[in-house]
């Protein structure tokens, strides 16, 4: 504007010496002027704003900038740590291969010793896998002959409870059928499964003879009698003497003979007067050499009526 009034002014003047036209003309230009300086101020107050907002973004760059800088420097940084640490592993790595190289060298070695030591074991556990099988096959035999040992040994130990109890039974019979013999020089003992009947020779016979005396016969009528019904039983009649010898020119002519003949005397008494089963009995005769009193002569004379079971039963048990 202070521009502007000198040069209305300075028109003014020259309008009042210059033509109409000419001063026409020069308002034109001075209007096109005014207008132009008005788009220039207006132009100018957007170069303004417009600067203003390149400066900030100027500042936002800046800062930017400078924090990619700090970023950058940290990249940096991290890389060089990591390019240290990955060096670091490169030179581990190497170290392994080598050690790796040595082990593998070292390891096949091992690796064969352990191979033939395996190999060994394993050979060492067949043989005892061996060993065991044979010995639980010998083992398996042992139990089933055990198996079958413990079943014969309860068929003989039924047995002989069967025949200690008959021979419990049969000795208790002989009692009762001699009860009246007794301390009369007769009696009856059980003794190693068998019975025994010992008669003094007083209630059999008179000194050095083989007659059997009425008494003696009643005595063994009466065992025969409980014996004839015992199919499986044994009898062994055994004569024993003292040790006084005899002087006969007749038989007997000696103890031997005595034994003896009063043995099958007493047989056949019993055999005679009952049913007895001749097969069963046995005469023995035992001198003077088996005495039951050294001392007592009288004793020493006797016959013994010696009854067993028969043991078949038992020897086929065993047999088997």
């Amino acid at each position: 504007m202070k521009f502007l009034l000198p040069f209305i002014l300075f028109s003014l003047a020259v309008g009042s010496c210059v033509p109409s036209k000419k001063y026409k003309d020069l308002l034109e230009k001075e209007q096109k002027c005014s207008e132009e300086l008005s788009k220039y101020k207006t132009d100018a107050l957007n170069f303004e704003s417009e600067a203003s907002n390149f400066k900030s973004k100027a500042l936002l760059l800046e800062k930017e900038v400078k924090q990619l800088k700090a970023d950058t420097s940290n990249l940096g940084l991290q890389h060089r740590n990591l390019l240290a640490k990955y060096d670091k592993m490169v030179q581990i790595n190497e170290a392994l291969e080598v050690n790796y190289d040595k082990l593998r060298l070292t390891g096949a070695k091992e690796t064969a010793m352990l191979s033939s030591e395996l190999e060994a074991k394993q050979i060492e556990l067949q043989n005892k896998q061996d060993e065991l099988t044979k010995l639980e096959t010998e083992l398996r035999i042992r139990e089933q002959k055990l198996e079958a040992q413990e079943k014969k040994l309860e068929e003989l130990n039924e047995v002989l409870r069967q025949k200690e109890e008959a021979t419990k039974i049969l000795k208790d019979k002989v009692s009762s059928a001699l009860k009246n013999f007794e301390n009369k020089g007769l009696t009856v003992v059980e003794k190693d499964g068998k019975i025994y009947v010992s008669l003094e020779a007083q209630l059999l016979f008179k000194s050095g003879s083989t007659f059997v005396e009425e008494n003696g016969k009643k005595a063994l009528v009466e065992l025969a009698k409980v014996l004839e019904s015992e199919k499986e039983l044994e009898i062994i009649v055994e004569g024993h003497t003292d040790t006084d010898a005899m002087n006969s020119a007749s038989h007997p002519k000696n103890n031997w003979e005595l034994s003896v003949l009063r043995a099958t005397s007493v047989i056949s008494i019993m055999t005679t007067n009952s049913k007895m089963n001749p097969g069963q009995i046995m005469a023995a005769g035992r001198s003077e050499f088996h005495p039951v009193d050294p001392n007592d002569k009288a004793k020493n004379r006797r016959i013994e009526v010696i009854i067993s079971p028969d043991l078949d039963a038992l020897y086929t048990l065993l047999k088997d």
